[in-house]
């Protein structure tokens, strides 16, 4: 099965998402978990689950990715911006058990000159203290383009967090194709190859879902633009390659392009076409 789907607007709860997928076309989608510059989230509305339960349950959707706020940063020079980030990953963990067996996805953060060892350090002790032998939802490192002190430019980068983790199992990578490409893994012309190093330094088995975006920026440019499939420099021929790739066909992949409801819905409709 073709798992795809598109980045939904949370405003109406988890059943008119659901909905609003099937409607164009998705079988999964993504929603971020509260405001993406941070702040509360909404109270659960659990006659809004039980029905987006019973709809997924219905219609063959069968996992969905949350996506922490931006603001989550565990490894800041700022203590207050790392409580801000534990303080919020665990209510998101706790919220993330009302729909059981999903992933939440996170970007690890910028380390903010005081190095990739001390921010490593910082974002596995936050999930050592978060993480539960218990929960169903299984947390994804995002891979990143490398902009600034961004932590998770490198596959090594991500491995160092994965392995001082104490429940691995509760964890997985995220694979985004415009940060993986802007960060020097050229998927456009040795995709077998970058698999093949993500395969030797992390494992193909943690990697649970892909973030499928075109860049606007060049190869190597670590910066962090995504653009509509086919209309950047990765290009619609790899994105065909991405899709029906061995490795990877069998995971979740979601769009983050800069689109609107129907543009999503032509995207998606595009990689349906293009998958073999």
């Amino acid at each position: 099965m073709f798992t795809i789907g598109c980045h939904l607007s949370t405003t109406k709860g988890y059943a008119a998402m659901g909905r609003q997928a099937l409607a164009i076309g998705a079988n999964t989608f993504q929603f971020f978990s509260r405001n993406p510059r941070g702040g509360k989230a909404k109270a659960m509305d659990e006659k809004d689950v039980k029905q987006f339960l019973e709809l997924a349950g219905a219609n063959g959707i069968e996992i969905i990715l949350a996506h922490a706020p931006y603001t989550l940063n565990a490894c800041s020079a700022d203590g207050g911006i790392r409580e801000f980030a534990i303080s919020t990953m665990e209510d998101d963990l706790r919220r993330m058990e009302y729909t059981p067996g999903n992933f939440y996805n996170f970007h690890p953060g910028s380390h903010v000159g005081q190095g990739v060892e001390a921010g490593v350090d910082y974002i596995a002790a936050m999930l050592n203290q978060l993480l539960k032998p218990e929960q169903t939802t299984v947390v994804l490192l995002e891979t990143m383009a490398g902009k600034g002190s961004e932590i998770g430019r490198t596959f090594d980068e991500l491995k160092l967090i994965l392995d001082k983790v104490e429940l691995k199992d509760k964890m997985g990578i995220c694979m985004d194709t415009c940060h993986v490409y802007d960060a020097g893994y050229d998927i456009v012309n040795d995709l077998d190859g970058v698999l093949e190093e993500f395969d030797r330094i992390i494992g193909l088995d943690k990697l649970k879902a892909i973030h499928i975006n075109d860049s606007k920026n060049p190869f190597e440019s670590h910066k962090d633009r995504h653009e509509k499939i086919g209309d950047g420099t990765i290009g619609i021929a790899a994105m065909e390659r991405i899709i029906n790739h061995s490795a990877l066909r069998q995971l979740p992949f979601f769009l983050e392009t800069p689109n609107e409801i129907e543009g999503y819905e032509k995207e998606i409709r595009i990689l349906k076409e293009l998958r073999k």
